[in-house]
């Protein structure tokens, strides 16, 4: 008897409005090309919950910040652990899906990161700086950051709470992006001009580069998923780490030459494909 195709619940807000980008766009052509493989229903991120326990899985894409909707995204997040439900990416990533506490952490810890602190205490810790960003730990997507002189960080309240990071602004050359399926490099983009972070063209990464990427991806152990790791490039050559996408990353693919596409559409189609049955086949050995 032929294995049934996995039946995937595919979680999008078609509408969000993203600065620069299209979530629709992209979404309209991956779903396009996993069709072919898998039983694929979409949805808005608000009727996950209800829908997902008539599906093998669930592919959280493009939902946009889960801070417009944190409670119903919270009571997702609990019913899919409590009932064991498959969610691509799994929700044991300890990056951007967890919050951004992660880059306190790996600033204290000596990683290549932006120096980062979330109390008044520690601002002693960071390089002094004419500029700071402040931005909101449950922040995403740029939501409730800013940038204040430094003779105003001290006074701030969420340094006063740990709800709020601060960090130097740094002066960097450009931005670029990594984009691993599971531990697998795919391809990287950057931007050229500091302004305009979603024009985006193909990047070649050197071994360097990708030492530094992976890094972050060994750190996370997602094991499976799309991870997208986000850098500066600093004025003396080196990279920190900007934030470590592994919850919804938005692959900006239209950035992407047509064979580039095809070879991401067919990693992440064999990852999840993995992701599925091998589920299944674990259920069935119990």
């Amino acid at each position: 008897m032929p294995t049934a195709r996995p039946r995937l619940l595919y979680v999008t807000d078609l509408a969000y409005p993203a600065r620069g980008r299209r979530y629709c766009d992209e979404d309209i052509f991956l779903t396009s090309r996993l069709r072919e493989h898998f039983d694929l229903a979409l949805c808005h991120p608000l009727d996950a919950a209800a829908l997902m326990d008539a599906h093998d899985a669930v592919v959280v894409r493009n939902s946009g910040p889960v801070l417009g909707y944190q409670k119903e995204y919270d009571a997702f997040r609990a019913r899919a652990l409590d009932a064991g439900t498959l969610v691509y990416n799994p929700l044991t990533g300890k990056a951007d899906m967890a919050g951004k506490q992660y880059l306190v952490d790996l600033s204290a810890a000596g990683f290549p990161v932006i120096p980062t602190v979330d109390r008044a205490e520690d601002l002693h810790l960071l390089p002094t700086a004419a500029r700071y960003v402040v931005k909101p730990k449950l922040g995403a997507d740029s939501l409730g950051l800013r940038i204040v002189p430094a003779s105003t960080l001290t006074g701030l309240p969420g340094l006063a709470d740990g709800s709020v990071l601060a960090q130097p602004c740094v002066d960097f050359a450009h931005e670029v992006s990594f984009y691993f399926v599971d531990d697998d490099f795919q391809y990287a983009l950057y931007a050229p001009d500091p302004r305009r972070r979603w024009e985006l063209r193909p990047y070649a990464a050197t071994a360097a580069d990708l030492e530094f990427a992976r890094s972050f991806i060994d750190w996370n152990a997602l094991g499976h998923g799309i991870q997208r790791v986000d850098a500066c490039r600093t004025r003396d050559g080196g990279l920190l780490l900007v934030e470590l996408e592994d919850l919804n990353p938005y692959l900006s693919l239209d950035a992407l030459p047509e064979e580039d596409r095809d070879a991401f559409v067919a990693a992440l189609t064999a990852s999840l494909s993995r992701f599925v049955h091998g589920a299944r086949e674990a259920l069935v050995l119990v």
